[in-house]
Order: structure tokens, then C-alpha cells, then sequence
């Protein structure tokens, strides 16, 4: 049978090669790395929000933490304050 090719299959290959993964676990980390880091600010702040307020923070602590997490994204967006933060979980 043949494999289907991707755009990422020299990543793929790679992470085959130099890790004990088999390709078709290695083809799903790369998918989940892409994914994470397709993810919008907005969905990014929906999600750490929904994890954290899981983990039993209040809000006040929640949107501190999101924001001091925002400038370390892989392309960090521009600053927001707490209330824009605010805005994007409850609109």
C-alpha cells in the first residue's frame, strides 16, 4: 500500500530517525504542533482560561497569568490589557 505524502514528511522523517517514534506517531506530533501553534489569540485565551478556572484560579488570577503567558507564544501578539482579555472570553 501507498503512504500519502505530506508537506511535513521531511519533518516526519526526521523526528523517525532520531527519536524511537514510529512514523505514524511522529506524523501526529506533528500534526499537534502545528495545531497548537495555528491556534488564535483569542482561542488561545478561551482555552488557558477554561484550564485554569478548571484548576480552581479566580478570574483575577486567571487574566494576570494569560497575560504574562501571551508574550511567550511562538509570535507573541500584541499586549493586551485585562480588560480586552476579559472581552475575548465573555465577549
Amino acid at each position: 500500500m501507498l503512504e500519502r505524502r505530506t508537506s511535513h514528511d521531511d519533518l516526519v522523517d526526521h523526528l523517525v530517525r532520531s527519536t524511537p517514534l514510529q512514523r505514524g506517531e511522529a506524523a501526529r506530533v506533528v500534526l499537534d504542533v502545528l495545531a497548537y501553534f495555528d491556534e488564535t489569540v483569542e482561542e488561545f485565551v478561551r482555552r488557558r482560561h477554561r484550564e485554569l478556572q478548571a484548576g480552581g484560579l479566580a478570574n483575577a488570577e486567571i487574566f494576570t497569568r494569560i497575560s504574562a503567558e501571551l508574550p511567550h507564544r511562538a509570535v507573541a501578539p500584541p499586549e493586551l490589557s485585562l480588560r480586552q482579555l476579559r472581552r475575548i472570553v465573555y465577549g
